[in-house]
């Protein structure tokens, strides 16, 4: 049994978690140290899980328990990505009301500037007497990246796990990358980053993006370091509405914290698609049409309209 519990802790703390791979009924504590015999109480609220019998289950959120701490990475490690994953993300555009949380929570998570957004919420509109839209855009992650294809010292690469990271401490800031992005994703930081002197003084992160650093491209990166620990990306906790989900293709499984799907399933049920298809840069981003919507289109303007100014 102390072999098994130690196996079990040495595979969550090297972060080759998901959110599904969270301790349930167990201790306050380290569920995982001698004599940590304590019982959580239910809190009364209940989350939506996928089981591995592919049955939506109700958990009491008390029992879902993160994995908190994750040993420092190699740069190597960082670029190689976690092993036996496929990470992919769903945007339910009949959900957005343009409220820009997710834009507020990656800019304070990843020390972005003023205008740097990694996140975009735009109005859309697909023709003249069709419907306008709110449409949240992040990087794609595709699998045939055209911007790590042009990148000439490898700052731009794709993962095992298929996020694609820029690593600042070799990008030159050439903005190749930029000009072949078919999806305008990625900023370039003109000028010094502002942020807290605690954040300058921490070595640099690929996973984590941080600290930014003048001169380079950054663009959304999946929050990967979130990912380790089996916590959703920064901009799905964010969302009041739900509208983005995130998982791993290859468990099938995605969730916005409140609700787990199968992802297929999903995109097969709610004809999910992709942007800019006919490129064959094949996104990990797909998105729900803009109907049933919860908000009408109008609802969001007054947020645009005080953005603008």
């Amino acid at each position: 049994m102390k072999q098994e519990n130690s196996s079990r802790r040495d595979f969550l703390l090297t972060g080759f978690t998901a959110a599904a791979a969270m301790a349930v009924g167990c201790s306050p504590k380290d569920p995982f140290e001698a004599g940590a015999d304590e019982v959580v109480k239910a809190s009364g609220k209940k989350v939506k899980l996928l089981s591995v019998d592919g049955e939506i289950i109700e958990v009491d959120e008390a029992f879902l328990k993160p994995v908190s701490v994750v040993p420092p990475l190699t740069n190597a490690e960082q670029r190689l990505g976690i092993e036996g994953k496929k990470f992919v993300m769903v945007i339910d555009l009949s959900r957005c009301k343009n409220l820009k949380k997710c834009e507020e929570a990656c800019d304070h998570a990843h020390g972005l500037s003023p205008g740097q957004n990694w996140i975009k919420v735009d109005a859309m509109k697909d023709a003249e007497y069709t419907a306008p839209y709110w449409q949240p855009t992040t990087c794609m992650q595709c699998d045939e990246p055209p911007c790590v294809k042009v990148c000439p010292v490898d700052a731009t690469f794709k993962r095992q796990d298929g996020i694609v990271l820029i690593d600042s401490d070799r990008c030159i800031g050439c903005r190749f990358c930029m000009a072949a992005c078919p999806y305008s994703t990625r900023v370039f930081n003109w000028g010094k980053p502002e942020i807290s002197d605690e954040a300058a003084s921490k070595p640099y992160s690929c996973e984590t993006s941080m600290p930014q650093k003048k001169g380079t491209v950054s663009k959304c990166d999946f929050c990967p370091d979130m990912a380790r620990k089996g916590e959703l990306p920064h901009c799905v906790q964010a969302c009041p509405n739900g509208t983005f989900f995130f998982g791993d293709m290859n468990e099938d499984t995605i969730s916005n914290g409140a609700e787990t799907f199968r992802f297929s399933e999903l995109i097969k049920d709610k004809g999910g698609y992709r942007l800019m298809e006919d490129l064959g840069t094949r996104p990990n981003v797909y998105y729900l049409p803009p109907v049933n919507r919860n908000f009408p289109f109008e609802s969001g303007i007054e947020t645009d309209t005080k953005e603008k100014k």
